[in-house]
């Protein structure tokens, strides 16, 4: 299928919000209001939100219709030039068997989100060609500080044409930032993990691991080939982070396709996880799958902050050495 990529932001477009898992009723209104002011500040665009946004049932989520909704009108409306998802969840994969996936064919433009919102970015790319991203959440938007590194590779992703490096992040928190804004502790940054060193090249496709899993063995699953796999878990399996991510790596390489995946890139585990470097190199070095093509983790995407965005159907280089020698870049 032909990828199509969508227009790159400029100032003065109008972004629309959507919740097509949770929706925007978890969050404060402080940090509503907070998420709204600054990427109208930062970026120079236009908010605007879907009609079902704020609705919410026993899982803090819209009906399916609802969503459908405000996914299909976001997408039909010519004057929003990107969809932005509120917040992650659980129930993104809901909504597949009713998107009209012509009407997006059609009509493309920036769609982004991460964790549950996996489902629906890869997806996309699967059924239509249009290269999503992975990236910061409306609610992302809505931390007080600590957001710099957030909003400088946005911008390098949705804004500019140019390629560019993924380089490491200063310092990182795992932390239930929105609850409380003014005591938040950042962690010095070691930099990347490279776990197997090699050079590579392929299209991007991944995410939320535990998101990805969902599409395995459907029609909504990407294609594997001539793939670079970006890969992050949270720590919801909590005590047996490390045995849900083996198991899970090991389920995305029974998918077919699966011989074709020419590096892996892992965002950082959250503390509560506690997998370490030397665990996640034993989890790789038993794959046999694996050997050959180059690892890195321990990037600055998934459930912590900051983060980057990527485009998944997008293209990526990879140039591994070492510790100190690596290259990662967005092409």
């Amino acid at each position: 299928m032909k990828k199509i990529i969508p227009e790159k932001l400029k100032s003065g477009d109008q972004i629309r919000v959507i919740a097509p898992a949770r929706s925007a009723a978890l969050l404060t209104k402080e940090n509503y209001d907070l998420a709204y002011e600054r990427m109208q500040r930062e970026f120079g665009v236009r908010i605007t939100f879907g009609e079902h946004h704020l609705e919410k049932d026993i899982f803090v989520s819209s009906s399916i219709e609802g969503r459908i909704s405000d996914l299909h009108d976001a997408f039909a409306d010519e004057n929003v030039k990107m969809i932005s998802t509120v917040i992650g969840g659980f129930n993104s994969n809901q909504l597949l068997k009713f998107i009209d996936w012509e009407l997006i064919q059609k009509t493309p433009k920036i769609f982004c989100g991460y964790s549950d919102i996996t489902v629906l970015s890869n997806a996309i790319f699967a059924k239509t060609g249009l290269v999503t991203y992975s990236g910061p959440h409306f609610s992302t938007f809505g931390q007080k500080e600590y957001i710099d590194y957030t909003i400088d590779y946005f911008k390098k992703c949705l804004f500019e044409s140019d390629e560019y490096r993924v380089e490491p992040s200063k310092e990182w928190l795992d932390d239930e930032w929105y609850k409380d804004q003014d005591n938040r502790i950042p962690i010095s940054n070691e930099g990347y993990w490279v776990i197997r060193s090699g050079t590579a090249e392929g299209t991007i496709v991944g995410g939320n691991l535990s998101s990805l899993i969902l599409l395995f063995g459907t029609e909504y699953m990407p294609d594997l080939n001539d793939s670079i796999v970006f890969l992050e878990v949270d720590n919801y399996t909590q005590g047996v982070d490390l045995l849900e991510f083996e198991r899970q790596l090991q389920s995305l390489l029974l998918q077919k396709g699966s011989d074709g995946i020419k590096g892996i890139v892992i965002g950082r585990f959250q503390r509560g996880s506690k997998v370490t470097r030397e665990q996640l190199r034993y989890v790789i070095e038993t794959k046999q799958e694996l050997e050959n093509i180059p690892v890195i983790a321990n990037v600055d995407f998934g459930h912590t902050n900051p983060m980057i965005t990527f485009p998944v159907g997008g293209g990526c280089s990879l140039a591994v050495k070492n510790d100190t020698d690596f290259e990662i870049t967005i092409l």
